[in-house]
């Protein structure tokens, strides 16, 4: 069940939309598609418009729209995500994050999920859904294996420099980058770096906590090494869509046991 102060939200929302006359539907993403939203979930709200009204909804314009929708505290674009046509929003009295994308009804046939319908008009929404599919871009096993052992080079290299922040910083982006998506491949689950990791990857997660590590030489150096032995692991379930990078794992694996021995030294 949606908590209370969500639902009051998202019904202002959806009466605000229905009267404005730009707007053909508004639509809920997120965990509202997956029925698992609680008091600490965030609303994502996808607004539809006709496509001859773009150049009414000017970045100040879409502004004064979330103004409407609640008491705000404050609001920015998405460009840090990739996604300029977001507008992040955080409102008081209860504080609720509201993410509010704002797309036109042709942009709409190019979505990463089906989200759910709030309103539409005419079944507008509908028969995009009908005629398209959803695309959610994830990286392949082999896109990773292309590029893990650079990684892995480039951490080394940060510790050797002492960059214990960074080479904490690159583990960090390993799991996002790497054992998220591959465990959410093997799994069944859609990619979305660690997102819930902790609910579906049961198995794995001794394996993954060992690739975190403190501001600390010696921490570092066991967790590339953990992340090392986690991707392996990990790799061997996809051999059939995924060609080994042998020579290259070689090289950096012995690179970086040396830095290591240098590091002990």
């Amino acid at each position: 069940m949606i908590p209370a102060p969500h639902q009051q939200f998202i019904d202002r929302a959806v009466l605000f939309f229905e009267q404005d006359e730009r707007f053909v539907g508004l639509l809920g993403a997120g965990s509202m598609i997956t029925g698992e939203m609680d008091e600490h979930s965030d609303i994502d709200l996808v607004a539809v418009y006709r496509d001859e009204e773009r150049d009414t909804l000017s970045p100040d314009e879409r502004m004064k729209i979330v103004e409407s929708l609640g008491p705000l505290l404050n609001a920015f674009t998405g460009e840090h995500v990739g996604e300029p046509r977001l507008l992040i929003c955080l409102y008081k009295d209860p504080l609720l994050h509201v993410d509010v994308k704002f797309v036109s009804l042709t942009e709409l046939a190019h979505r990463v999920e089906d989200p759910i319908i709030l309103f539409e008009e005419a079944g507008c929404v509908t028969a995009v859904y009908k005629k398209t599919e959803p695309h959610f871009p994830a990286p392949t096993p082999q896109w990773i294996e292309d590029r893990f052992w650079t990684w892995i080079h480039y951490g080394t290299v940060k510790l050797q420099r002492g960059e214990l922040f960074e080479a904490v910083g690159f583990l960090s982006y390993l799991r996002s980058a790497v054992f998220g998506p591959l465990l959410a491949l093997l799994y069944d689950e859609p990619p979305r770096g660690v997102r819930k990791i902790e609910f579906y990857a049961a198995d794995h997660l001794d394996a993954l906590q060992k690739t975190h590590a403190s501001y600390d030489v010696d921490s570092c150096v066991q967790a590339i090494d953990a992340s090392i032995s986690l991707y392996q692991e990990l790799r061997s379930h996809f051999l059939e869509e995924c060609v080994p990078r042998h020579e290259t794992e070689q090289e950096v694996i012995t690179f970086f046991r040396e830095a290591v021995g240098a590091l002990k030294e």
